[in-house]
């Protein structure tokens, strides 16, 4: 999939923010519509959610619109975090849509009672699914091509919505054919259980994302970007930290250089590194470049050859104990072999005497 330019990501974004609450507004009539006909508790739950979409969807739209702001004196990092606090304000609004959905299912499912209209119903819910498929894949999509968290869990939830409407389609299925009224609370339950978790799910990702937690993928990014332009005199990397927000990534890592290098020199090194990372990551990307002298011009991290993410964001003190245990298993690997020659040798000798 080919990278969206910087100068579009932030349009693409409000227009699929735009497009998510419009769409949200015309499922949740679909489903209202659909409730007020069967008065299923299945199809009310389903509704309930919807309107977390319409409420969530919202929120989505003036998110992607603050983090497409430039940063500014007030915050000199950029907006982008606000949209992990919108994921994590959708997930909290889908947990409390799964206490509305217990409630109505337990009551249904311990008072059963009539559910008329259910073929209207099931092609109303149908219709409302198919068109939740396709907002809901179409919003995951773009989150994933502009690096929208927001958008992405917008998406994922719509998706979950299909699920739940799948559920509620099947129940009305299920009452039509076997007059067994109480499955139409039973399932209430069941999509509520459903709707609690990837609620639950949305949160547990927007707080990593606040918290700045690592980011395994940003990281291997990083890494390859790294590795495959490395420089001849660019000894080691070390302590590479990184955390995204939308469009704006933050880099910081410790460069080694040789240490016969001027200032101005290792200045001049550290700049293409941040310009090489700035043309993979974007503009905005911050990138702050810690130069250090080579301790050592015969260590055992100078002659590494290969940069791995694992090693990349090692403390230099960890991977200077790794280099001393590599050197240590190397001399214990020879000396052992030494022996064992001599072993073998000395067995020869044996050998010949009794010839």
């Amino acid at each position: 999939m080919p990278p969206v330019p910087e100068n579009t990501r932030a349009k693409m974004r409000i227009k699929a923010g735009g497009l998510s609450l419009a769409a949200g507004l015309g499922i949740l009539g679909l489903k209202f519509m659909a409730y007020r006909l069967t008065g299923s508790s299945a199809v009310l739950s389903d509704a309930l959610e919807s309107i977390i979409n319409v409420v969530a969807g919202a929120f989505v739209l003036l998110s992607v619109w603050l983090s497409a702001k430039p940063p500014d004196r007030s915050h000199p990092y950029g907006h982008g975090k606000i949209e992990y606090f919108s994921a994590g304000f959708e997930g909290a609004l889908i947990i409390l849509a799964a206490a509305g959905i217990f409630r109505t299912g337990l009551a249904h499912l311990l008072k059963p009672r009539p559910l008329p209209n259910l073929d209207t119903g099931m092609l109303l819910l149908l219709a409302a699914a198919v068109a939740n498929l396709v907002l809901g894949l179409l919003l995951v999509r773009v989150g994933r091509r502009t690096a929208s968290p927001a958008l992405e869990a917008d998406g994922r939830h719509v998706l979950t919505d299909v699920y739940t409407s799948a559920g509620a389609i099947a129940s009305l299925a299920v009452v039509k054919l076997s007059g067994k009224l109480w499955v139409d609370g039973a399932m209430a339950c069941l999509l509520g259980v459903y709707v609690l978790v990837a609620g639950s799910r949305l949160v547990f990702r927007a707080y990593c994302g606040l918290m700045d937690a690592s980011n395994p993928e940003l990281l291997a990014s990083i890494s390859a970007v790294l590795r495959k332009c490395r420089r001849q005199n660019w000894i080691d990397i070390h302590q590479l930290r990184a955390w995204q927000a939308g469009d704006n990534v933050n880099i910081d890592l410790h460069l080694v250089l040789p240490r016969d290098l001027t200032l101005s020199q290792a200045h001049s090194e550290a700049e293409k590194v941040e310009t090489m990372l700035k043309d993979k990551f974007g503009r905005q990307t911050t990138v702050l470049v810690h130069t250090d002298p080579c301790p050592d011009p015969s260590c055992t991290l100078c002659n590494l050859h290969k940069w791995n993410r694992e090693t990349l964001t090692m403390a230099s003190g960890d991977k200077k104990r790794l280099a001393q245990r590599q050197s240590s298993c190397g001399k214990k690997a020879e000396t052992h072999k030494r022996n064992k020659e001599e072993e073998g040798d000395g067995n020869h000798f044996f050998q010949d005497n009794q010839r």
